[in-house]
């Protein structure tokens, strides 16, 4: 059975329970939550029963400790994370604004996960893996691009796939050297998942169908377009499949995006069709929004069937 790996940020968030623009003044607080995009990720493939692990590291805090217990208890393998007492866990402050966007305050790459490197254990981890999927966010400072890119080169050379989400926020794309990594992350990509309008950031098209085109003749063996509540589509060279999404009420969205990722390619890595990977997916992120807090809402396999089969009585 194939063993995934993400190499990325572990942090904590906190969040606002008022809306409004940002944190220039006081406000009342909720939190922490485990979180960061890929442990959001690893931790929905763990709870599928999915074979996982995750290269990252925390702080010798509670915040740490949130995480680590979270992740351990869904099924991930977390040999690979580094606890540093004398660093802290990284974090996010988030405010939901009236339209439903969001601010964010990361404290990421100044955080114990802003050191990630690849010793000769963590080498060896990556062995261990067949696939390896990574988060946009992800390459926030020189130390993690070059750990992921190390990782990719191990994953491609021992016959492996790479997954590749986009996941940017304008706050990490002012990071140094970051456009640079994203298209050397993209060369290696067998399944692109970009949410919208990312689908466009590495082609000159301009119509979702060109873009599409162009990516696939590039190399890349599938996309996977999220539209959030309003469904998913794949394609490959033979087959354009779009789905809706299910109506559910959105207590809190993040994290959905990484859920819907994790169920798809759990589910394409062991052989299901594109419908029912997305299906599933779809699914997935469904439940996710439905629960506050970014990883409250990762599920089951017997809890998605259960949802699928509700949402078509």
């Amino acid at each position: 059975m194939h063993k995934i790996l993400t190499i990325g940020e572990i942090l904590v968030e906190i969040i606002a329970t008022e809306k409004g623009d940002g944190f220039r003044q006081a406000t009342p607080l909720i939190g922490p939550f485990p979180s960061g995009a890929p442990a959001i990720f690893i931790d929905q493939a763990g709870k599928l029963g999915q074979p996982c692990a995750i290269i990252s590291r925390v702080g010798g805090d509670d915040f740490g400790t949130v995480n680590l217990e979270r992740l351990k208890g869904d099924g991930v393998d977390i040999s690979g994370i580094e606890v540093d007492p004398l660093a802290t866990t990284g974090s996010a402050f988030v405010r939901y604004r009236p339209d439903g966007s969001r601010a964010f305050v990361f404290n990421i790459r100044d955080s114990a996960c802003g050191k990630i490197m690849l010793d000769a254990r963590m080498t060896r981890l990556v062995g261990e893996c067949s696939h390896i999927h990574v988060m946009g966010s992800s390459l926030y400072a020189p130390s993690v691009v070059e750990s992921i890119l190390a990782a990719i080169g191990i994953v491609k050379a021992g016959g492996g796939t790479v997954s590749f989400d986009p996941n940017l926020r304008p706050e990490i794309l002012k990071s140094p050297g970051m456009r640079e990594a994203l298209l050397t992350v993209l060369a290696e990509t067998d399944l692109f998942l970009p949410s919208g309008d990312e689908l466009f950031l590495f082609t000159e098209a301009k119509t979702e169908g060109q873009a599409v085109a162009e990516l696939l003749a590039s190399g890349i063996k599938a996309v996977v377009v999220k539209r959030g509540a309003a469904g998913a589509s794949y394609f490959d060279t033979v087959t354009a499949l779009s789905l809706p999404g299910f109506p559910v009420e959105e207590i809190d969205p993040t994290g959905a995006g990484d859920c819907f990722g994790a169920t798809f390619v759990s589910f394409w890595l062991n052989g299901a069709s594109p419908r029912e990977a997305l299906e599933f997916a779809a699914a997935s992120g469904a439940r996710a929004v439905m629960h506050f807090g970014p990883m409250e809402g990762a599920s089951t396999r017997a809890e998605l069937e259960r949802f699928i089969s509700e949402q078509q009585a």
